[in-house]
Parts: structure tokens; C-alpha cells; sequence
């Protein structure tokens, strides 16, 4: 399998995605933001990249009416 290179601020924001998962929070980009203690304009590029690898997965709100903005999820490999 091939190993992924990560940056230390992509490390952060999956590890902080899978914390707030792990505890049943919904992991928004604020929560991911306060989870790594950072603003979250900072955490567009990192969040795209954890995409690109497919490592996240972006969710838009299921709610109809209620759009809280998109929630990032881990992607579960197995």
C-alpha cells in the first residue's frame, strides 16, 4: 500500500476530523477549526488536499432549509 505524505497541519485537521467523529460531534468546519486551534479560513487548503487523497469526503447538509455549511467526514478504509 502506498505510504500518504502528509504536512504537519494536514495531519492535524484528519486527526481532528476523526476526534470529533469519534466523540459524535459533527465535524464542520468550526469544530474542525477549534479542534486544531486555528481560523477556518486557514483550514481550506488542508481540507481540499485531505479530499484530493481521498482521505475526507465533503457532506453538504442533509436538512433541507437547514444548511449549517458542509461537514467534512472521514473516509473509512477497510
Amino acid at each position: 500500500m502506498q505510504q500518504l505524505h502528509l504536512s504537519d497541519i494536514e495531519q492535524r485537521v484528519y486527526q481532528a476530523v476523526t476526534t470529533l467523529e469519534a466523540r459524535g460531534q459533527v465535524p464542520f468546519p468550526e469544530a474542525i477549526a477549534e479542534e486544531v486551534g486555528l481560523p477556518p479560513e486557514q483550514l481550506t487548503t488542508p481540507l481540499h488536499v485531505l479530499g484530493e487523497k481521498n482521505l475526507l469526503h465533503r457532506e453538504d447538509s442533509p436538512l433541507e432549509g437547514l444548511d449549517f455549511g458542509p461537514r467534512w467526514c472521514s473516509q473509512h478504509l477497510g
